[in-house]
């Protein structure tokens, strides 16, 4: 029986690229040798892209889509992508193709071969230097922040068989960092090395603000490291007013001595205490932040709201079901 492969692509804004992701993704799959279906999430466009995706269904029923109420976020489309995917093998592929449909033919190999997650990490990025270097920075942070065996390097696109899927599928946090995610999973995770393209067309749509935003689900998701680095900053701070108590005392006490040495008492401390104020105030600000992300984190999984609301859809749902 021939295998099915669905590809989910996420969209925001992406009417300039969409032709040339039609053509180029077309002429991938063709070379698979499986049936094939692809899944178009728009995120809350506010361009001509759910209209573009829609005719491109009308034109190819293998396309199909969803079209969001609102924008929710890079992770959420890709999460409803994988909720309708139906494929014996799933690949998550941005719109942008900076991540090259040609290379999708490599996951399916090393999927072939017995592996359940094969993830495409980045050996060269065609972005700005500072933010090539955030990057570097960001993955091999969170591989010392966490406990799992996070991939350096590897972004969304990448391929899971249908038993991952299920299992991502059944979690039900709203934060979401699939990154993350898919390695909690398990199963036998390999990858392929590739060297990432510039944007084919338009403009970026992922800001420095969503990616930063990416970076703290990734970290405060999946590490408890942050609340450990209050509880130190405590005990170092507490331990410095420790300290500097006990100079200050001996200081008064060994006036004569201590004058020696060069630390003659001074009239006035205001300086001194304006700094230890302002430090101390610092330190208890940054636990408060820490704790406030992971309170924030619980009060929006508690609430229960859906993840999604689907506006549209062409392909996926019957008339309806939007």
């Amino acid at each position: 029986m021939q295998k099915k492969i669905s590809v989910v692509v996420p969209c925001f804004n992406e009417e300039a690229v969409l032709p040339a992701l039609f053509d180029r993704l077309g002429r991938a799959a063709a070379t698979w040798q499986a049936d094939c279906e692809f899944i178009c999430v728009d995120d809350g466009s506010r361009d001509r892209t759910w209209e573009i995706l829609k005719a491109q269904n009308a034109r190819d029923a293998r396309w199909r889509g969803l079209s969001f109420a609102r924008n929710f976020g890079h992770q959420t489309a890709v999460s409803a992508g994988l909720h309708f995917a139906g494929g014996d093998a799933v690949v998550i592929l941005d719109a942008d193709l900076q991540d090259p449909p040609e290379e999708i033919s490599r996951l399916l190999q090393k999927w072939r071969e017995g592996y359940e997650v094969v993830f495409a990490t980045r050996t060269q990025r065609k972005d700005p230097p500072l933010k090539k270097f955030l990057a570097w920075g960001f993955y091999r942070l969170l591989q010392k922040l966490t406990p799992l065996p996070m991939a350096r390097d590897a972004g969304d696109f990448c391929l899971l068989d249908k038993k991952v899927v299920a299992v991502m599928n059944a979690m039900p946090e709203r934060n979401r960092y699939l990154r993350g995610l898919r390695t909690w999973c398990g199963f036998r995770q390999t990858s392929v090395e590739f060297e990432r393209a510039e944007r084919a067309a338009g403009v970026a749509q992922y800001t420095f603000k969503k990616s930063f935003r990416l970076a703290m689900d990734g970290m405060f998701s999946f590490s408890t490291v942050p609340l450990r680095l209050a509880t130190y900053l405590g005990l170092a701070v507490s331990a410095c007013a420790f300290l500097g108590a006990v100079f200050t005392f001996c200081e008064k006490v060994f006036a004569d001595t201590f004058a020696k040495f060069g630390f003659t008492p001074g009239p006035h401390g205001i300086p001194t205490l304006v700094i230890s104020i302002l430090f101390l105030g610092g330190v208890q600000l940054i636990c408060l932040g820490i704790l406030g992300e992971y309170i924030g984190r619980i009060y929006e999984e508690v609430k229960g709201r859906p993840i999604w609301v689907i506006r549209d859809s062409a392909g996926l749902l019957p008339p309806g079901k939007n």
